[in-house]
């Protein structure tokens, strides 16, 4: 029985031409001639004041806090629902992520939930490209200038998305990517932090070294210079393996997504009519990047056992992604009611830009049945089964 996997990078010959390349450079570290040129690819791609190369997107998003001036006690309002890495970067420079629930219908954040939590420490918005769909920005920019707040676009999932006819990733004042493997550019993993203020980007290249800069600059230069530390750094450079990799990467986006949009649009068709699931929504001002395809079971069906099953059947499935502030190490009390249901009910199916339409359809065809098997019967008005 073939296996159908949920996730699969897109990864051929040009990537490994352009690594051959890097290795034969002799710099294989970061922030060398590769990831120059990245950077510089990602400031054109985006137009942005700035593009830093970094080793993935938690790291880009606790770079901009640090940039930003987030201070300890200082609270940032994030989206709930998705991967928790916003809440994880809010903690790491000691301020208080609080959590905004979710649309219903695009699983992104609700602005009229943020609007309601925006207090007198808050300093800030992480808004989330949820699984590839940006949020709603109008508004949210709205929020954000009315009481003098940053706005970061965390838009790992979104590579290649558009909301009101602009790029994911040029959505806000900063933005945060993902190249992790399941993305829709991927060296495996890395990521990027663009910014339209240069002082910004600067701040976090600065930091994402040590707080020296670039050693490969330092190696240009006549004599022995020796760096000073200026800021408390990380290590957070992103090899100039990956950055070749990248950089092949982003020339076939629009190829890439071009097929997971077709994979998206046949799963749409052939499941158009079944009851026991929702579809994903993407409203008519934007694009999705198809990073995962997520449809919400109905309240009857057995997740857990529908997942075994399809996974005995070599069909690759997952959760979905998950409420932030239902995860032990957040745990606050608050609740995001909309976030949690979809939590408990959204399922991943297949996506990635090497399926087949025959390997769509034998999902359909598994999913089918097993909605059914796993599925609770309706109850009728008055309690009779």
């Amino acid at each position: 029985m073939e296996s159908i996997p949920l996730v699969h990078a897109s990864l051929g010959e040009r990537e490994l031409a352009a690594v051959a390349e890097v290795f034969s450079s002799g710099w294989p570290a970061g922030q060398g001639p590769s990831g120059k040129a990245l950077e510089a690819e990602l400031a054109e791609r985006y137009g942005a004041g700035g593009a830093v190369a970094v080793s993935n997107c938690g790291v880009a998003l606790h770079l901009a806090l640090l940039a930003l001036g987030v201070q300890p006690g200082d609270e940032v309002v994030v989206a709930d629902y998705t991967f928790p890495a916003p809440a994880h970067a809010v903690r790491q420079v000691d301020a208080v992520p609080v959590f905004a629930d979710v649309r219903a219908d695009t699983g992104t954040v609700d602005p009229r939930a943020v609007a309601d939590l925006v207090g007198p420490r808050t300093v800030g918005i992480i808004a989330v490209d949820t699984v590839g769909l940006p949020a709603d920005y109008t508004e949210l920019q709205a929020i954000a200038d009315r009481h003098g707040l940053f706005l970061i676009e965390d838009a790992a999932c979104a590579v290649g998305a558009t909301y009101q006819g602009r790029e994911a990733g040029a959505l806000a004042e900063v933005a945060c990517l993902s190249f992790h493997g399941r993305k829709g550019a991927t060296s495996g993993e890395g990521g990027a932090l663009l910014a339209t203020d240069p002082a910004v980007a600067a701040d976090a290249r600065l930091r994402s070294s040590f707080g020296i800069g670039s050693i490969f600059d330092r190696s240009k230069v006549i004599g022995l210079p020796v760096p000073e530390f200026t800021e408390v750094g990380y290590n957070y450079k992103l090899s100039d393996i990956a950055a070749a990799i990248l950089r092949v990467q982003l020339d076939r986006i629009g190829e890439l997504l071009a097929h997971r949009s077709a994979v998206a649009a046949r799963y749409a068709e052939l499941l158009a009519d079944e009851e026991l699931l929702t579809l994903p929504h993407v409203p008519q001002d934007r694009t999705h990047a198809w990073q995962s395809y997520l449809v919400a079971l109905d309240p009857r069906v057995d997740r857990a056992a529908l997942a075994a099953d399809l996974r005995g059947q070599g069909v690759g499935c997952g959760h979905g992604t998950w409420a932030t502030h239902l995860q032990p190490v957040f745990a606050s009390g608050r609740r995001c009611p909309v976030s949690a249901d979809l939590y408990r009910r959204h399922l991943a199916i297949p996506m990635h830009a090497e399926l087949g339409m025959d390997q769509v359809e034998r999902v359909v065809e598994v999913l089918r049945p097993a909605l059914r098997t796993h599925a609770a019967p309706a109850r009728l008005v008055g309690g009779a089964a």
